[in-house]
């Protein structure tokens, strides 16, 4: 992957986690003009975060089976008490493991970690990592290599 694919992808998976968190908060009536306005204060132009806006649509279209597999996972956790932010980088991760095979799932963990470290606390990448985890030797598939199929 070049450099610069690299930094579109990590520039749109935060602008990504920063919609899901605010959206997680306070969904809005209207998506698209929401959208819209969360990308007119993004630094570049739209087309830089398409990959960012991907995962956002993705993510909303499957939240619930994402949220009732995190449910499943996250053992000993009551899922009302899952920190926004945590659940924001869980659902984005787990949207790319389950959702797009172009990634592979190792890739989405390691990303889902330094994103913890970014936005979270210290104690949330060891959460966030054990949730991953486990969804990942639940794919069926090699967690190192993308599906070309």
């Amino acid at each position: 992957m070049s450099k610069a694919l690299f930094v579109q992808r990590r520039d749109g998976r935060v602008a990504a986690l920063q919609y899901l968190y605010a959206w997680s908060i306070n969904a809005p009536k209207n998506l698209a003009e929401d959208l819209g306005e969360f990308f007119s204060h993004c630094e570049g132009p739209r087309e830089h975060y398409a990959f960012g806006e991907e995962l956002i649509h993705g993510v909303i279209e499957h939240v619930a089976d994402i949220d009732s597999r995190i449910k499943g996972l996250a053992h000993n956790w009551d899922f009302e008490r899952i920190a926004k932010i945590d659940l924001a980088i869980l659902r984005l991760a787990m949207f790319e493991m389950i959702f797009r095979k172009d990634i592979p799932p190792v890739v989405s963990i390691n990303e889902a970690i330094d994103l913890s470290k970014q936005f979270s606390n210290a104690d949330s990448k060891r959460f966030i990592n054990g949730i991953l985890d486990r969804l990942k030797d639940q794919l069926g598939r090699d967690a190192r290599k993308a599906d070309q199929t």
